[in-house]
């Protein structure tokens, strides 16, 4: 069974002679309105070997042109100079989060073959949130020319009796890690195994046993569904920007050359959604600049034309005179987010003055209810049970369904693969 997941050769710094923690720096897509943290980290990493020469930090995507040819400079350089080579690796990793809590993960390559973005996709990969294309050239702009790719995928696996990552680390204890190290500002502490051919096998045995017919009938009720193994859990645009990537190079040299050009593979990290450590907070709504009363009622009546099967559902509104509950009794979304939203996208097209954002944190919401014209809506976050369950009946979730973990949680850039 073709998995989409295998060992690659992962490049590695010597960290016997390099700071790891000056080496590794956060996701790209973080702290994107914060130019400071990013000024940080520059300070902390001064003239030391470091990932940050080889990422576009979201922060300064206005500045791409000027900085795509340095970063794919200093790629060549550290892989003639620095980088060493780990054929056939597969790595197993402990995660110190800023929270004291431990995440456990596996580090290989999946087949882009097998990852569609696309809502409705019945691919082995799938994105968990809508894709915005226009998110995707800017950083397939990044990767055209590099020589290398850093991953900060994050891909879920729904493994509720934990048979893949957890006996994997268990595995590896007493052995010598691969590395081991504090990260830099908060980011708490990575430690790390190379996997032998025989854990390997193992690994790649207990992720086809996922998708199983029986499986799938233990988890989601149907075993003849088409099986999803890997879920987008962050990094998507990143992802589908390596796809869009490969598809530029598949067109280029043709499809039978492609088949094993090193293109055709993207490096991340797979963590299984019933990890204790990884949490999921939802993230809330507020309608500005609209008339409430109208906004309410106009909500109340197309929930009330509702005739789906899902379970009902309960959100709360409120409004600077008042607040209250709002039940859905026969919503057609299996996400209580998914039912709201969808009735925001509808009443935007008809209300082009009224703006919605995205809101981390009920106090935060509740601050911003100042005014008569604006409205929030607080509902109950998704649970981690219903995320496979969800993308496999519903598709790609509404945007902004949910926040996994805090930023400096997030994965920092450590390993590298060649993609040329």
């Amino acid at each position: 069974m073709n998995i989409g997941f295998d060992s690659a050769e992962i490049l590695l710094p010597n960290f016997n002679q390099i700071d790891g923690t000056r080496w590794s720096v956060v996701a790209c897509d973080q702290y994107t309105s914060e130019p400071a943290y990013w000024e940080a980290v520059a300070a902390t990493v001064g003239d030391a070997p470091s990932t940050l020469s080889m990422i576009l930090p979201e922060v300064y995507l206005s500045e791409t042109e000027k900085r795509i040819p340095r970063i794919n400079q200093s790629m060549q350089t550290l892989l003639d100079t620095l980088l060493v080579s780990h054929p056939g690796a597969m790595i197993a990793l402990e995660r110190t989060q800023s929270d004291g809590c431990v995440r456990l993960g596996l580090i290989g390559a999946v087949d882009l073959e097998q990852y569609d973005y696309r809502k409705g996709s019945d691919s082995l990969i799938r994105a968990t949130e809508g894709t915005v294309l226009e998110r995707i050239p800017p950083r397939v702009a990044v990767r055209r020319n590099a020589p290398l790719e850093l991953p900060h995928v994050m891909l879920l696996i729904d493994d509720p009796h934990h048979t893949v990552i957890e006996p994997t680390l268990t595995d590896c204890q007493g052995e010598e890690p691969l590395y081991d190290f504090d990260l830099m500002l908060g980011g708490g502490h990575v430690r790390a195994y190379a996997l032998n051919p025989r854990q390997q096998a193992n690994v790649k045995e207990g992720l086809a046993s996922l998708i199983t017919p029986s499986a799938l009938q233990e988890c989601y009720g149907d075993p003849a569904l088409a099986p999803l193994l890997f879920a987008v859990g962050d990094g998507n645009h990143s992802l589908a920007s390596a796809k869009a990537a490969y598809e530029e190079v598949k067109a280029a040299i043709g499809e039978e050359p492609a088949k094993t050009h090193p293109a055709r593979y993207a490096l991340v990290e797979v963590v299984n959604l019933h990890d204790a450590a990884l949490q999921f907070e939802p993230i809330y709504r507020v309608v500005f600049h609209c008339d409430p009363a109208d906004l309410l009622t106009s909500l109340k009546t197309s929930l009330s034309e509702l005739h789906g099967t899902a379970p009902a559902q309960t959100f709360r509104y409120i409004t600077a005179v008042e607040e209250g509950d709002v039940t859905v009794p026969h919503p057609t979304q299996q996400l209580t987010v998914g039912t709201l939203q969808r009735f925001l996208d509808d009443y935007l097209q008809s209300h082009p003055e009224v703006e919605v954002d995205y809101i981390h944190g009920e106090d935060s919401l509740r601050s911003l209810i100042t005014d008569g014209n604006t409205v929030g809506f607080l509902f109950d976050g998704m649970r981690k049970d219903e995320l496979f369950r969800t993308v496999i009946y519903d598709g790609a979730l509404p945007r902004k369904t949910f926040s996994m973990g805090h930023a400096p949680d997030k994965r920092y850039y450590l390993e590298c693969r060649k993609i040329k």
